[in-house]
């Protein structure tokens, strides 16, 4: 790294830079995730699911491309490559294939409990050291959770339970 952004370190542009690559990882590795459950839903309740899962499809795609721009800005090179998306990450295997709405859904969200786990990390960790990277991450994990709850929804037993 030759530079970073002006009031950040050199070593403190390359520590963002890496953490904001673990999550453009995780965004391109949940958008195809995203993408294999819209094909492979079935059931009574599938076009409902289906249509669910392409908005947020391209929301994802949308904070892959901030979460590139801002490690390019930081004077890193972002690596979108698909040898770099690792599928053995934690949180990141998704063994269904053609299956139900409802275990498409508790898969997604085993999913999405992890994704968002590791956003609410990365936050805190860009917390003392870039503040406009983390404002980047927690309103991308304020949409992540929100469409986390609408996969929520439709898990939820009615008594606060979640099924599936």
């Amino acid at each position: 790294m030759a530079y970073t952004l002006p009031g950040l370190s050199e070593a403190e542009g390359e520590k963002v830079a890496g953490i904001l690559q673990e999550r453009l990882d995780a965004m391109n590795a949940l958008h195809l995730i995203l993408k294999h459950a819209h094909w492979n839903v079935v059931g009574p309740a599938f076009i409902g699911v289906h249509e669910m899962l392409d908005p947020q499809v391209e929301l994802v795609r949308g904070f892959a491309d901030e979460i590139a721009e801002r490690i390019a800005a930081l004077g890193s090179s972002p690596n979108g490559v698909p040898s770099r998306v690792a599928w053995d990450r934690p949180g990141m295997k998704y063994e269904l294939d053609r299956a139900s709405t409802q275990a498409h859904i508790a898969a997604l969200d085993a999913v999405y409990d992890d994704v968002n786990a590791a956003h609410r990390e990365a936050v805190a960790a860009t917390a003392e050291i870039d503040p406009m990277s983390e404002d980047l991450l927690t309103a991308q994990t304020r949409e992540l959770e929100q469409f986390q709850w609408f996969l929520r929804a439709h898990l939820d037993d009615g008594a606060g339970n979640l099924k599936g």
